[in-house]
């Protein structure tokens, strides 16, 4: 594109204007290359093994009591498995009040298993996750009970080694029943 035009022949102004043309040009292929190249900076490829994730939540965690639950209506005990920076979740759920339709109350017990990824925050526990089928092997998209992403996210408050304490609306005491390490798997 040229951005001066002349009829005529006019010595020192032609030149000018052929020098700014070629810096106009210059400037348009200095300016496409920065862009390429800040886009190929700009992206990365995701790593094709597993991340490490907490070395001290790695393990199975299962909650033993729940605090006050003769008085409550319903209430849900946790187990969790992390390895590296997956999870798998058992929620156990025991309800004294069928608000399910008929044939999902199952004598006010039943569990709901979800796996996906964690990542920890300062001392926020951030779980993304979807419900599965009991082997966790896919997706559970009907039936009774939650379907759909599992989303939760808990303070972390550690009080001793084998023992974590995750608080969202309640308090959930957790033990380690086993110890795992890590050993990170291709995705």
């Amino acid at each position: 594109m040229q951005l001066c035009k002349l009829d005529s022949w006019q010595g020192t102004l032609m030149q000018v204007c052929l020098r700014f043309n070629f810096l106009f040009s210059m400037f348009k292929s200095f300016f496409l290359l920065s862009l390429a190249l800040f886009l190929l900076a700009a992206c990365k490829f995701n790593p094709d093994i597993q991340g490490q994730g907490e070395t001290f939540l790695q393990g199975e965690w299962e909650e033993d009591s729940v605090l006050y639950r003769d008085k409550l209506l319903e209430y849900t005990k946790y187990r969790f498995t992390f390895t590296c920076d997956s999870f798998y979740a058992v929620l156990e759920t025991h309800a004294k009040v069928d608000r399910y339709p008929q044939g999902c109350f199952n004598n006010g017990r039943w569990a709901e298993y979800a796996k996906g990824r964690y990542m920890m925050e300062q001392d926020t526990l951030y779980l993304i996750g979807t419900f599965t089928t009991a082997d966790y092997s896919k997706e559970k998209i009907g039936g009774c009970y939650r379907i759909g992403r599992y989303i939760p996210k808990f303070l972390v408050k550690r009080s001793k080694e084998n023992e974590i304490i995750l608080v969202d609306m309640e308090q959930h005491r957790l033990q380690r029943k086993k110890e795992i390490t890590c050993v990170p798997k291709p995705l």
